[in-house]
């Protein structure tokens, strides 16, 4: 399986980047989503950006990883790291509704 992490541009170099996730610096493969400016967030699997994303995306994604390393270290109150669906009722997709 294949995840990607959210990492923010803090240099461009044409058709790679260094990018930080967490503290950690990496070079990233940009030849999917071109040149992008210091700041810009990128979806990155495997160390090649793959997708751009909002702060706000971005943010999700983190929570949502850092819920996943909770849950396999055994903590089970990771609730607060999917503010976005507590206490949201479920929905279909649009196909599925009629």
């Amino acid at each position: 399986m294949c995840i990607g992490i959210p990492m923010q541009v803090i240099e461009a170099r044409g058709e790679s980047a260094v990018c930080v996730y967490r503290g950690q610096q990496t070079l990233v493969d940009m030849m999917l989503v071109g040149e992008q400016a210091p700041g810009t967030w990128l979806l990155v699997f495997l160390d090649a950006a793959r997708e751009v994303i909002g702060a706000e995306k971005a943010g999700q994604i983190a929570d949502a990883l850092e819920a996943m390393r909770l849950a396999m270290q055994g903590e089970t109150d990771i609730n607060h790291l999917f503010a976005d669906l507590v206490d949201r009722e479920p929905e279909l997709p649009e196909f599925l509704r009629t």
